[in-house]
């Protein structure tokens, strides 16, 4: 043994049972099982305590269609799946799939025998594979496993292949990685100055393992863990478990973790990882790892949660959703292991294969046919081209704009991708791209994708919390940025190689830890020697959701997905060969080099959209003869602010304009109509997207207008504040103002799917949810799904989320659930009446706020409100909270 313990770590103690009334736990669920042990050399019989709803099943009379071997890890005990046991009990008595559900308590832990003996990680394995054959188990079986008892579970996994079929795994660690030292309350619970009194003398390891719940445990739940450590004598097995983590390769278990970490890459079976990302122990590091050896597994981050992920989240409700998706019942084991790898490996490698009638999805025979095109397609193309390809208006450094030819784009491009590969980028590799807007960031997002690497894309309007979540939540491999960036990826400690895009003082490259800059890439790539392009379906980029409706999500989008975003703004817009484009809105500046046409990005703060002026705008637009601007509504209300500064000249520039867009959220018709007189020759429209999807409907002015005559609500009384009687699935407010209202759930008007598109509504029931059929019918209100082959590919590492989104697709076919509320007319545009969880249920229906917010805003005082539900679901009350024109502290 490295490590010295107490000697009261090795004082024995049998098996008992848990106390009566420890909150959530099932005392019916506890037994007692002896097993014949050989792990000393000769047979001795140990009592392992375990929860098992064999028995509950049995007098149910029901038939279990497997196992589920719950494995614990240090300082826990089988407490910890008490949720999962009540759950999978719950389940099976209200008719569905019944899982039997095996919790145990380690020896040396728990209420399970205290030997006294020493248990290095391959006796523990050893121990289990003990246990199982005593209980009979024959499969199929699915091992769960945290902590330390994540490898134990694992290595059983290994050990019984014939009996697997499936793994989960909450927050664990297979491997140590070279780059990184144990974790620090791992290191200071080494010391041996720390690991006798930290982990056995005193409680002070398992406080400091309890205190790691989010929000914190109630105090009832923390006894119920303390329950069998009370006491230096049950607190043996805690350090133990401590000394026992393999720091080194001459710790005597560090050949059986290796074992474990080896064997679990022959694993084909399902697996699961739900994962707590701000853990202090096991934090993305060990899931890279872990993805690394099971890259088919499923994985579902719970932004916020930590260490004790199954405290704090619904982690039961989710292994079961899994397990009803990803184990077919009624098979043997063996045939349920094969199928259910068969079932993963579709739902995560394959192609969709297009239902009849499906809109086809871009693929390999599109592009070959020449309808489909790389991104980089003009770029090859215009490569001798002197013509603009784009211009920075506000360049790093100031000075007068940039002018950037397609000759030169082009040429940085290749020696930018030809240098990032020699320098160890490889197709796969994900780069964090922390670069403003401008050429520097089109030339490498461009050089990422030519070579097959995942460019990793957040707004930094997120904030620096934001993008911490979002770039460690990503993990690149690598991170280009500018100075702001890099700083704060030394400070917040970000993963990956570090990339400048300009040249700092050799200390502060050194303190910054940057391998290199753009410059040494281009020297490195001059003579643009490329590796093979990347295939249609690779992945091509993580781009990051705004965050407006929630911890920004990273959305996956494969090469031939971007590539129909391109078609999409092409058919829609005829944005293409020679257009000139002003893009304020990031995500369209980066499209431009895609689509052949001549961008700018006017000078502006991105991460701050109402610093875009008129005037900007204007200058922007003349600097490149633009005939299509796309601005984002935040920005929009700005330029219209700012107009009055517009010179003649300005005017003049902005009159050459012919289509105008502004996209990123509703836009109303007065703040649309005031854009229009500034470019009068423009058609104003405004998309519907969102990032999964960036172009879904689009609608003109003069068809808001029209929408507006056809479905216009009368004013609002101030005293109007109830809803209407039998008001289901629809936003009108009650009251002498409301009655000549015409019938509909008013909302904003979006306008009609656009050519590659297909909209559909899930009507809601009487508690807010979406849970009718996908269809097209006038007037119903439901959440708003889309279908197109520029729709995203997946959330990356949001499996909850990603199913939540393809709830009710039809097989085959890519569709997307918006989370958007609102209604198809009766002429097939859409309208958009709010978010799915801002759905009001009140006891006379659901009511969506955006139309009655809009009513309200009718009355001259209001100057903006949100009308809210207060109370238990199915009883809101409706509460509508205004701003005046006149700012008022109180209700008058």
């Amino acid at each position: 043994m490295p490590y010295r313990l107490p000697r009261a770590a090795a004082t024995p103690a049998p098996a008992s049972l848990p106390p009566a009334g420890l909150p959530g736990l099932d005392a019916a669920f506890s037994r007692l099982v002896p097993v014949v042990s050989v792990a000393s050399g000769h047979p001795v019989t140990r009592t392992w305590h375990l929860l098992d709803n064999g028995e509950r099943l049995a007098e149910l009379g029901v038939t279990p269609v497997g196992t589920v071997l719950c494995v614990h890890g240090n300082p826990t005990w089988s407490y910890l799946w008490r949720e999962f046991v009540a759950a999978a009990t719950d389940a099976a008595s209200d008719g569905s799939e019944a899982w039997r559900v095996i919790a145990v308590d380690q020896l040396e832990m728990g209420f399970s025998e205290r030997s006294g003996a020493r248990r290095p990680l391959a006796t523990r394995v050893q121990d289990l594979g003990e246990l199982t054959d005593t209980l009979g188990l024959s499969g199929p079986v699915i091992t769960f496993g945290h902590d330390w008892g994540g490898s134990i579970s694992l290595g059983w996994a290994v050990d019984h292949p014939e009996l697997l079929a499936g793994v989960m795994l909450l927050n664990t660690a297979v491997h140590q990685p070279g780059d990184a030292p144990v974790p620090a309350p791992l290191r200071l619970a080494l010391q041996t100055s720390v690991l006798g009194r930290g982990t056995v003398a005193t409680p002070a390891f398992l406080e400091t393992t309890l205190a790691l719940a989010h929000p914190p445990l109630p105090a009832a739940v923390k006894q119920a863990y303390r329950a069998p450590y009370r006491g230096a004598a049950r607190r043996g097995g805690i350090g133990a478990f401590v000394a026992d983590i393999p720091v080194h390769e001459a710790h005597e278990s560090a050949a059986e973790l290796a074992r474990i970490s080896g064997g679990i890459r022959g694993l084909a079976v399902p697996a699961l990882m739900l994962w707590g990302p701000t853990d202090p122990v096991f934090s993305d590091r060990y899931l890279d790892d872990l993805l690394d050896r099971l890259p088919h597994a499923d994985v579902h981050r719970f932004e916020g949660a930590g260490h004790l992920v199954m405290e704090d989240v619904d982690y039961a409700a989710a292994a079961l959703t899994w397990l009803g998706d990803r184990m077919p019942a009624g098979r043997p084991a063996v045939a349920a292991a094969a199928g259910a790898a068969a079932t993963v490996a579709a739902a995560t490698v394959a192609a969709p294969v297009a239902a009849p009638g499906a809109i086809p999805v871009a693929g390999e025979g599109d592009w070959a046919a020449g309808e489909w095109h790389p991104l980089w397609h003009y770029l090859d193309e215009l490569q001798s081209s002197d013509e603009t390809a784009l211009i920075d208006m506000a360049p790093p450094g100031g000075g007068a704009p940039r002018v950037v030819s397609w000759r030169l784009l082009s040429r940085r491009v290749r020696q930018l991708a030809c240098g990032l590969d020699r320098l160890g980028v490889r197709k796969g590799d994900r780069v964090s791209l922390l670069i403003p807007p401008g050429a520097d960031l089109t030339a490498v997002l461009y050089a990422c994708l030519r070579i097959g690497a995942i460019v990793v894309v957040a707004d930094a309007g997120l904030g620096l919390r934001g993008l911490t979540r979002a770039v460690r939540g990503a993990r690149p491999d690598h991170v280009i940025g500018a100075a702001p960036g890099l700083l704060a990826a030394r400070a917040l400690d970000w993963p990956g190689q570090k990339i400048s895009v300009a040249r700092f003082p050799r200390a502060a490259m050194r303190a910054l830890d940057i391998s290199a800059t753009l410059a040494e890439l281009i020297a490195l790539g001059v003579d643009e020697e490329l590796p093979p392009p990347p295939e249609p379906g690779d992945t091509a980029a993580v781009l990051f959701t705004s965050g407006s409706t929630g911890p920004a999500k990273g959305v996956v989008y494969t090469h031939d997905q971007l590539a129909a975003v391109s078609h999409a703004l092409f058919a829609q817009y005829g944005v293409g060969r020679g257009t000139g484009l002003v893009a304020g809105f990031a995500p369209f500046a980066l499209l431009g080099p895609a689509l052949g046409a001549r961008s700018v990005t006017p000078d502006m703060d991105v991460t701050k959209p109402k610093t875009l002026t008129a005037a900007s705008v204007a200058a922007a637009v003349a600097a490149i003869d633009a005939t299509v601007v796309f601005l984002s509504p935040a920005a929009l209300v700005n330029v219209v602010a700012t107009a009055g500064s517009l010179t003649a000249a300005d005017h003049a520039s902005l009159a050459g304009v012919s289509s105008f867009l502004s996209a990123g959220a509703p836009v109303s018709e007065p703040l649309l109509a005031a854009a229009a007189r500034l470019m009068p020759s423009a058609s104003a429209h405004t998309p519907y997207g969102m990032t999964e999807g960036l172009l879904m409907a689009d609608i003109t002015l003069d068809g808001i207008r029209e929408a507006m005559a056809e479905n216009s609500p009368a004013p609002v009384s101030p005293t109007a504040w109830s809803t209407s009687p039998g008001s289901s699935a629809r936003s009108g407010l009650s009251g002498s103002a409301a009655t000549d209202a015409p019938a509909g759930p008013g909302g904003v008007c979006v306008g009609r799917a656009t050519a590659t598109t297909r909209i559909r509504t899930s009507a809601l029931d009487a508690l807010g949810h979406a849970t009718g059929e996908l269809s097209v019918a006038a007037g119903v209100t439901g959440e708003i799904v889309v279908s197109a082959p520029h729709v995203e590919d997946h959330y990356d590492r949001l499996w909850l989320t990603d199913r939540a989104a393809r709830r009710g697709a039809v097989p085959g076919e890519r569709w997307h659930r918006t989370g958007d509320v609102g209604h198809l007319d009766s002429a097939g545009r859409l309208w958009v009446e709010g978010r799915l969880p801002h759905v009001i249920t009140t006891a006379t229906g659901v009511l969506t706020p955006v139309g009655p917010e809009q009513r309200v805003e009718s009355v001259p005082a209001v100057a903006r409100a949100a009308v809210v539900g207060v109370g238990p679901a199915g009883t809101q009350q409706v509460v509508a909270v205004v701003e005046t024109v006149a700012p008022a502290r109180r209700v008058s």
